[in-house]
């Protein structure tokens, strides 16, 4: 019996003992649930008007590329120009051999020749052709008085009809190449101008000032016809041709309507070059749309370099603000009694202020004298409980 109550003893003794201990703890203290908030920096904005600037990067490209193709086939004679030299106006680049071109011009002007004698041959031997068409018909009428008494054969009736037929036919044929021989003398004269003209293009001659790009053959080449020979293109006609990001295009578009001189500089080989820009394309694509700025003066500057523009934009009624202000590329935070408010934001260009890039946003919707946060948090959203550190612009 002592077995048995010793341990039911024991269990009773702990269970008394755990509720004796959790009688007697003490009370816990009531949790109190407190708001996390972000220290962050400010920027009171004043809108001012700036001009905004936009970096391009892009090529050097020029519309006006001459591409000089072989008029006839034949050899190249010689070649007076190399890659990259500049020339003038009238400079002789190559010649083909002429005796691959003065041959045509010879039998062209031959062709020409002997029309005009033919024309001369044929005025002469049409009245001869209507004389004798003229007695080949007496001849008929002959024959038909002498059939009708009959006093003839009817065979020679019938070799007078003939011949009358071939006389007819022969002042027909006559009178026929008489009016077709202005439009045979026209396609002759066109020939011969065309052989000409291919014989003056043989002497490759520069059409203006220009700088040879690449010359395609050498001394001695056997040329077809349409292959081609070089290219050249003007010093004073080149072009940047740049991707300009769509958020920038109505506000460069409207001051190319109103006629607003828009400059753009940019570096190369040590040397600073302007450009103004002069149009924008018409197609797009998801990179943005076409700027193309026309170089000043005559840069030496290879067509196809890649260069980057620094262009100046119209005056515009703007908030400068710096990069790290903006959030999801379109929007900023207002501070307000303590929290954020979110605010999408045109974004008009750059700015750089002391050595740094800043951002140029449109005015209009972010009232003077707001505090905007230039601090970047990932996790901002509307309503975020924030404490500011620092207020620039105070």
């Amino acid at each position: 019996m002592r077995k048995v109550l010793l341990p039911v003893l024991i269990i009773f003794l702990a269970v008394g003992g755990f509720l004796l201990l959790k009688a007697t703890r003490p009370a816990a203290p009531p949790v109190e649930v407190s708001e996390r908030s972000w220290r962050v920096d400010a920027v009171r904005i004043q809108p001012a008007q700036h001009r905004p600037e936009y970096t391009l990067y892009g090529r050097v490209e020029t519309p006006d590329r001459w591409h000089a193709a072989a008029p006839v086939s034949g050899r190249v004679q010689s070649v007076w120009v190399r890659d990259g030299e500049a020339v003038e106006a009238g400079q002789v680049l190559l010649n083909m051999d002429p005796r691959d071109l003065a041959p045509r011009l010879a039998l062209a002007q031959a062709d020409l020749e002997r029309e005009r004698l033919r024309y001369q041959q044929d005025q002469q031997a049409l009245e001869r052709d209507r004389e004798l068409a003229q007695l080949a018909e007496a001849k008929v009428r002959r024959a038909e008085r002498l059939s009708a008494s009959q006093l003839g054969s009817d065979r020679e009736l019938d070799q007078a009809r003939e011949d009358f037929a071939r006389a007819s036919l022969s002042l027909l044929q006559r009178e026929q190449a008489i009016a077709e021989h202005p439009a045979r003398l026209a396609q002759l004269q066109a020939r011969r101008d065309e052989a000409e003209r291919d014989q003056q293009r043989g002497n490759l001659v520069a059409p203006f000032a220009g700088r040879v790009g690449r010359v395609e053959v050498a001394p001695g080449d056997h040329l077809g016809v349409g292959q081609p020979l070089l290219t050249l293109y003007p010093l004073d006609g080149l072009y940047l041709r740049a991707r300009l990001p769509e958020r920038y295009v109505s506000v460069l578009a409207e001051a190319l309507q109103r006629d607003e001189p828009l400059a753009a500089s940019m570096p190369y080989a040590g040397r600073s070059y302007t450009a103004s820009l002069e149009r924008l394309g018409a197609e797009a694509d998801v990179r943005g749309i076409d700027a193309w700025l026309r170089l000043g003066g005559r840069p030496d500057v290879p067509v196809g370099s890649l260069l980057a523009a620094r262009l100046q934009g119209p005056k515009l009624e703007a908030v400068s603000l710096p990069f790290s202000a903006l959030h999801g590329g379109e929007r900023v935070y207002l501070i307000e009694d303590g929290r954020l408010r979110g605010v999408p934001v045109q974004l008009l260009g750059e700015r750089r202020v002391n050595g740094q890039v800043e951002m140029l946003i449109a005015a209009q919707v972010l009232p003077a004298g707001a505090l905007v946060m230039r601090t970047h948090l990932p996790n901002a959203i509307d309503g975020l409980l924030v404490d500011l550190a620092e207020v620039a612009g105070e």
